[in-house]
């Protein structure tokens, strides 16, 4: 049944008139006219008794009034379905990220989400960056969030926070009361480092500092998955550690922080996604990381880098 023909019996229904209808329609009455014809012809019956006073419904025109009404409102439903979700404010996002992206970048991000678009549904995965890029290339997630630098040319990827690193002692440590430590007085101090296999950009900043320090860190513990797996394991006296400085969120019994003194090395966190990538919840997403992280730039593109 034709949906414009429908929409203009309706008016006319309202009006009960046919010029009155076709001014509200922005249209000439004899076509007008024409159409309502044709849709009684299709339909096998009369809809008005038309008079010089104007245009009642007959029997068949009330009860296709209900009808019209009805079709007409889940006809208008379905589009405005249809546009929000080619608009990115329907669907669903799954979205990968480390264990310590949750407390630095991803809050803020996922606040202004789902305030802006509060019916995607959202599915969160914490895992390790393999299980994340895996999940990118197989589909599982639609992006993630991961330490820099990233090694992977098939996927697209773009910086969205800078953090400092600072160094986690045990409470009871010598260096404890310090304002700032000196690296270099970490040199024979055991480290517990992040897995390299784990998080490798987060692993190759801390092994860098150490580097630019003059040293080598001396692992005590070859694989924690976790950052807060290594801060639990420096408050139980098990090492020293460079940490992201959002981890100081955790406040953490047993563990002190401290500004690294001297340099300032810090460890960046980006966003990974597929190219040319068609769900437009992604693109949504997107956008807000690139106006919470990134201040926003007006010729941000989803699909390039």
């Amino acid at each position: 049944m034709d949906l414009r023909r429908l929409r203009y019996f309706v008016v006319v229904a309202e009006e009960q008139n046919f010029s009155r209808a076709a001014e509200r329609l922005l249209m000439a009455q004899p076509p007008l006219s024409d159409q309502i014809k044709r849709l009684e012809g299709a339909i096998g019956a009369k809809l008005f008794d038309r008079s010089r006073r104007g245009a009642r419904l007959t029997e068949a025109g009330e009860l296709l009034l209900m009808e019209a009404r009805r079709l007409l409102a889940q006809a208008d439903q379905a589009a405005e379905m249809v546009r929000r979700v080619g608009d990115g404010e329907v669907g669903r996002l799954a979205l990968g990220f480390v264990p310590s992206a949750s407390n630095s970048v991803l809050s803020p991000v996922l606040c202004e989400f789902r305030e802006r678009y509060p019916d995607v549904q959202l599915y969160l995965q914490e895992m390790n960056p393999d299980w994340l890029v895996d999940g990118l290339h197989a589909g599982r997630v639609d992006l993630s969030f991961l330490y820099l630098p990233f090694e992977d040319d098939t996927l697209l990827h773009r910086p969205v926070s800078h953090e400092p690193l600072v160094v986690a002692l045990p409470e009871m440590h010598k260096l404890a009361t310090e304002e700032e430590v000196d690296l270099r007085e970490l040199a024979d101090q055991p480290f517990v480092l992040p897995a390299r296999w784990h998080m490798p950009g987060l692993h190759a900043k801390v092994v860098e500092a150490c580097r630019k320090a003059g040293f080598e860190p001396k692992a005590v513990q070859k694989e924690v998955w976790l950052m807060q797996t290594v801060v639990g394991l420096v408050a139980g006296g098990m090492g020293v550690a460079l940490v992201p400085a959002s981890l100081r969120n955790l406040a953490r019994a047993g563990v002190v922080y401290k500004t690294v003194h001297g340099f300032s090395p810090t460890v960046e966190m980006g966003v990974v996604w597929r190219p040319q990538e068609r769900n437009p919840v992604v693109h949504s997403f997107l956008r807000i990381v690139d106006e919470i992280c990134c201040g926003g730039n007006e010729g941000f593109d989803p699909t390039s880098a």
